[in-house]
Order: structure tokens, then C-alpha cells, then sequence
């Protein structure tokens, strides 16, 4: 069984060329370019729209937009993210080993870049994969990258652990083939005897979840019953082969675990 594993990006981006060299151009680089173009291509206004965020935050990102070279002055994509689930991963203090394990199982979509091999050299920039941007064969993001997304992971892949959000990972789930394996992970609390999902400890889990796979070299899902990170314990209970169910108790701080 070859596993990837695949993982959402964060909105909050920086550059850092000089921590860790890049290795790789993206593989869907040219359409990169093309979406890149096609947000240069539209007024402040209809850009802010788009990116549905304050005056700064807009400000900054044409500023990005204007200047963006997607070949040069690149950062490691896995360096490149700043949100929750990337600070709990921690990639920058990954051994080697680790690095090489990610580098051959991790894979982040992007609604700019498709998908991204942490190694993969990439520019700051903003577009969610849920954003209306449409073209003259397709009406969002979903539909300008189709198939490809899918079709890119299966070629290395029989099963894909899915630690994205639903906005990133039904742009693959909707379009895997039966012979691929979907296994999905669930971290939720047990409140009134339903599960509950609470979006910042999903984000810190899924972080912690890439580490504990990256330091223990995990290649079969069925070795994840053993995740114990932010007081968060597999259920059997409410687990199935294809979908692993994570519960932490309420009582329990991320701070003691």
C-alpha cells in the first residue's frame, strides 16, 4: 500500500528562503500561472470581493499579486504556511528522516498551486479553494481544477489519509477512483452522547497527527490507533475501517496533554 497524506494550506503565508532549499517546482505550475493571471487581470475591488478579507489584508496581497514571480525568490511550502495546523506540526525542527518521510507522503492542496509536495518551492498568495473565480470553461475553482488533483494523487497512491477541511478535500473525494482508498480522520469531543467538532483543535490535531506520523514513519492508517496527542484517544467505538474517530475530553486542556 503506498499512503499520501493530504493536508489544507493556511491563509496566513511568509517567505523564508534561507531555513530550508526547495527542491521542486510545482507540478501544476502552469495553471498556477494561469489563475495568477487571471487575479492580476481584475480591479482591487473585485480582488477584495473574491478574497472576502479586510482593506490590509487585501492591501498586502495585491501588493503580493504585483510582484509575484512563481519561479524565484521561493520558500518550501511546508515552511511557507503559518496556520494552526502547520505551527503543531512543526516542521522546522523535523530531522531528516522526518522530512524525507513527509516529503514522500504529504501532500497540501492549494487553490493556486493544485497540489504541493512540502519541498515544492512557492510564492505568498491568497485564493481559497472554495472562491468563485471563473472562467471561460469553468465557474469556480472546483471546476477549473476538475480530475487533475485526483488523478495527480492516484498516481502514487492506492490510499489517502484525508486530514484536510471539506472546502480542500472535495476537490479529490469527489473524483477518486473505487480502486483508491478514502480513510478520514475524525477529532471531535463527546458532548451529550454526539460527537463534536471544534475547528481549532481539529486544526492543532491534524497538525500534531502529521508529526506523530512523520516520527513514527507510519505507512499503514491501522497504525494510527495509537495517536494520544492533545489528550485526543482513538475510539474503536465509534471508528470505522475508513473513517478513524479521535475523542479528547472536554476536561482536558491541550496545555496538559
Amino acid at each position: 500500500m503506498e499512503l499520501k497524506i493530504i493536508i489544507s494550506p493556511a491563509k496566513k503565508m511568509r517567505t523564508d528562503p534561507d531555513s530550508l532549499a526547495w527542491q521542486q517546482l510545482p507540478e501544476f505550475l502552469p495553471q498556477a500561472k494561469e489563475l495568477a493571471a487571471r487575479l492580476r487581470a481584475m480591479d482591487p475591488a473585485a480582488l477584495q470581493r473574491l478574497w472576502k478579507c479586510n482593506d490590509a489584508i487585501a492591501a498586502q496581497n495585491q501588493q503580493r499579486l504585483a510582484r509575484m514571480d512563481l519561479e524565484r525568490g521561493l520558500t518550501p511550502a511546508i515552511l511557507a504556511y503559518e496556520g494552526i495546523q502547520y505551527r503543531y506540526m512543526a516542521p522546522e525542527v523535523f530531522t531528516q528522516e522526518q522530512l524525507d518521510y513527509i516529503q514522500q507522503h504529504l501532500r497540501i492542496l492549494s487553490g493556486l498551486y493544485g497540489v504541493l509536495r512540502p519541498l515544492d518551492g512557492v510564492q505568498p498568495y491568497r485564493l481559497e479553494m472554495q472562491a468563485k473565480l471563473a472562467g471561460e470553461n469553468f465557474r469556480d475553482l472546483y471546476g477549473f481544477w476538475g480530475q487533475r488533483l485526483a488523478a495527480s494523487l492516484c498516481r502514487e497512491a492506492d490510499c489517502i489519509l484525508n486530514l484536510a477541511s471539506k472546502e480542500y478535500s472535495l476537490a479529490v473525494s469527489r473524483h477518486l477512483p473505487e480502486n483508491v482508498r478514502l480513510v478520514n480522520c475524525l477529532f471531535a469531543e463527546e458532548k451529550e452522547g454526539r460527537l463534536v467538532e471544534k475547528g481549532t483543535l481539529c486544526k492543532m490535531a491534524r497538525g500534531e497527527m502529521v508529526r506523530y506520523m512523520a516520527e513514527n514513519q507510519i505507512t499503514d492508517p491501522a497504525r494510527l490507533s495509537g495517536f494520544d496527542r492533545l489528550g485526543f484517544r482513538f475510539a474503536p467505538e465509534h471508528s470505522q475501517p475508513d473513517r478513524l474517530v479521535f475523542v479528547r475530553q472536554p476536561s482536558q486542556s491541550p496545555a496538559q496533554s
